[in-house]
């Protein structure tokens, strides 16, 4: 527990730096301006979030403020709709996200992409991405100085995507987004308020591969973003 504490603590510290330095003003505000507008169309709008991801891409495939740029194999950005209503955030990129450059593949991934159909939907209606965009070698837990270098990068995917929703997976992710030191099972379940949008911490796929028993939990966990993403519609 002392590390997540210290994780959360250095990257809390981070965020008063960045409202001091007036980073939070850089806010997509002639993007939203344009969403606005009523001469823009969704599938437009939708291209021009595609064009800002690919943009903010490229910005990280250039990132050197950590080392992990010298040992991954690929940059894993993230994937999907630019415009999803749900957004599902992980921890890191595994051995074989590394290889592919995509998030959530492998046997996590083929039940993370379950889990999605089983709530009415498919992958590429969402949009998946993991908190830091490069591989820790041997998959060990990310470090502060990562997670704050990569921090920028996982938030403004989250503003330029704006969903409605956020389903954390797994712990790390979990502390990460709500700067919290509470663990998994007392995070999950439960609907969190994050930038005007609702996050709800649940178990990463990895641990139900080895935890099954657990799936009825997670899928309790989805049944109620599905409720709250169809009430929204309403």
């Amino acid at each position: 527990m002392d590390e997540y504490t210290s994780i959360i603590k250095d990257i809390k510290n981070y965020i008063e730096l960045e409202k001091a330095s007036g980073v939070d003003e850089l806010m997509l505000g002639s993007i939203i301006r344009h969403k606005d507008s009523e001469s823009s169309s969704l599938a437009g709008f939708a291209q021009e979030k595609k064009a800002i991801l690919d943009d903010l891409k490229n910005r990280a495939l250039e990132c050197k403020e950590c080392a992990l740029c010298n040992s991954r194999r690929n940059l894993v950005f993230g994937e999907g709709n630019p415009d999803a209503e749900l957004m599902f955030i992980g921890e890191a990129p595994d051995l074989q996200e590394d290889i592919q450059g995509k998030p959530f593949v492998g046997k996590a991934g083929a039940l993370l992409t379950k889990i999605i159909e089983a709530m009415g939907l498919k992958r590429d209606d969402v949009y998946i991405a993991n908190c830091l965009k490069c591989r820790p070698p041997h998959n060990r837990n990310p470090l502060p100085s990562e997670i704050i270098a990569c921090r920028e990068f996982f938030m403004k995917q989250i503003q330029i995507i704006e969903p409605k929703v956020i389903c954390c997976l797994g712990k790390f992710a979990s502390q990460t987004v709500l700067m919290s030191d509470e663990s998994i099972t007392e995070l999950r379940g439960n609907f969190f308020d994050f930038e005007s949008r609702k996050v709800m911490p649940t178990f990463h796929p990895a641990y139900l591969l080895g935890n099954p028993q657990e799936k009825r939990l997670v899928w309790e966990d989805m049944k109620q973003i599905r409720d709250y993403l169809k009430q929204a519609e309403s």
